[in-house]
């Protein structure tokens, strides 16, 4: 433990867990290698504000706790980066339960000040799916957000999600963050969006079971 991280000295394991996790840019930083391994370049321009010393700082504390390991791209990469150790990956579910905990609050406007990134709301809409809501559905949404593509398949009552192109998607939406968000907390209708020309592939239809799957107003 460095001097940095602070202990609340108590026999207890949410204590001990906040020993961990508590510091000022841990949980994002397991949030930006839940999606896969990342170098530190790439951890730096996805969390805006934080300095290389303090970035450096907490990766060396999260190694000491056994949550991330340095490894190698496998050729042709020669890069060192950062990934999740197994225990680190178990942080998953209490991410998105954090998060879906949160979306409410996205409800306020965005400030001037307040960076977002289009991977982030793939995590968000995963901590709002409903699986009751997903049975008998077999569908695979992709999304081109800012210039970042994701996707989310439904296939028995299940999602999984990834940043990268669907395979065969039936619905394609192209949009900035702004009318994306628009779209979730219900500020602009699916037939608007689908006028606007934000849907490439699907329909109103498909736009709306999708919300109703995916709806951070359940939160």
């Amino acid at each position: 433990m460095t001097n940095e991280q602070r202990s609340y000295n108590q026999y207890c394991p949410l204590a001990r867990t906040l020993d961990i996790l508590g510091a000022r840019w841990t949980l994002l930083i397991v949030r930006e290698l839940l999606s896969g391994p990342k170098r530190f370049k790439d951890l730096q321009e996805a969390l805006v504000g934080i300095g290389t010393n303090l970035l450096s700082t907490r990766l060396k504390e999260m190694e000491s706790n056994d949550l991330v390991f340095k490894s190698k791209l496998p050729p042709p990469g020669v890069a060192a980066v950062y990934e999740l150790t197994e225990h680190g990956r178990k942080l998953d579910e209490t991410l998105l339960s954090m998060m879906r905990w949160g979306i409410p609050l996205l409800e306020k406007a965005k400030k001037a000040n307040e960076h977002v990134r289009p991977h982030w709301l793939l995590y968000g809409m995963l901590s709002t799916f409903n699986p009751s809501l997903a049975q008998g559905i077999s569908e695979t949404y992709e999304f081109n957000v800012g210039g970042e593509v994701f996707h989310m398949r439904i296939h028995e009552g299940q999602v999984t999600g990834d940043m990268s192109k669907g395979h065969n998607p039936d619905l394609i939406w192209v949009s900035d963050s702004e009318h994306f968000m628009a779209l979730a907390f219900g500020l602009t209708t699916p037939q608007k969006a689908f006028e606007d020309g934000a849907v490439k592939t699907g329909n109103v239809e498909m736009i709306e079971r999708m919300l109703r799957i995916f709806d951070p107003v359940q939160c």
